[in-house]
């Protein structure tokens, strides 16, 4: 009899560690890609004023400053995690397109503004780019977990579900090279 309730604590025990585990590895997934989110919102407040700032220089290119102001409101208004990725992937080839427009224009690549702006996008983008591999690092914990037995019995269970990876799109925009004219 107290073998019996011996394994049956510590098979509570180890089941109470997988949840907890999946539980763990969930909030983390979640913690990464609000920290994605945070770097998001930065690039998102920085891409007006540097629009502003080429549209000073360059008020002939119009395509360009409408193709990226459509994507960052297409990205700031993405529902799904999918979508969300795809509208991240072209507003990262728009803002190419840009700086690639602010090439042509030596005087606006010697404006300090342009430059601070410049800086503060690469500065974000870099950032975005950490949290992008931290947050790819928790997903694959994370999957790798609800994947493996037995936390795959738990896990479907308790409706822990497979994450996406934040990647680059290698047909879109953000995996071509830009294409400077002068």
């Amino acid at each position: 009899m107290t073998i019996a309730l011996i394994v049956i604590i510590i098979l509570a025990i180890i089941l109470i560690a997988i949840f907890n585990g999946l539980v763990q590895s969930r909030n983390r997934v979640d913690e990464a890609w609000s920290d994605i989110d945070v770097q998001l919102k930065r690039r998102y407040d920085l891409i007006p004023n540097l629009v502003s700032t080429v549209k000073g220089y360059a008020a002939h290119e119009s395509g360009v400053f409408e193709k990226v102001t459509a994507a960052r409101t297409a990205a700031m208004s993405a529902g799904s995690m999918q979508d969300k990725l795809a509208q991240e992937n072209a507003l990262s080839g728009t803002l190419k397109s840009l700086f690639a427009v602010a090439e042509n224009y030596p005087e606006l690549k010697a404006n300090q503004n342009f430059l601070q702006l410049q800086s503060d996008l690469t500065d974000t983008e870099d950032k975005i780019q950490a949290a992008r591999r931290f947050y790819n690092g928790n997903v694959r914990d994370y999957n790798t977990k609800i994947q493996q037995f037995p936390g795959n019995i738990f896990a479907s269970l308790f409706g822990f579900a497979k994450r996406e990876f934040f990647g680059i799109d290698e047909h879109g925009p953000e995996a071509q090279p830009v294409k400077v004219q002068f």
